[in-house]
């Protein structure tokens, strides 16, 4: 489940956030999608999609502004190069 990894990613083991990190993983994801990624794409079983919704969380739950200005930094390079790739840009057809 992606709220699990992305908590072991936040190092956050109870439940009082849970609302909040999901709203946080469907804005990256929401995200994604108006960069070009094709909702079909935006997958728990893809490691750059994951990658990028670690953090992009990351960034949103930072309590240190230059760390979060770094994991803007990386979340905005990993959708750019999904954006780029006809892998999570285009359909697959027979």
């Amino acid at each position: 489940m992606i709220l699990d990894k992305i908590k072991l990613a936040l190092r956050m083991d109870d439940d009082d956030l849970d609302e909040e990190i999901q709203d946080s993983i469907d804005a990256a994801k929401a995200d994604l999608k108006l960069s070009g990624i094709l909702e079909s794409k935006i997958v728990e079983t893809d490691p750059l999609i994951i990658r990028a919704i670690k953090t992009f969380c990351k960034c949103e739950f930072s309590t240190d502004d230059k760390e979060a200005e770094r994991y803007r930094d990386s979340y905005e390079m990993i959708r750019a190069h999904l954006s780029l790739s006809n892998e999570h840009t285009t359909e697959e057809t027979l």
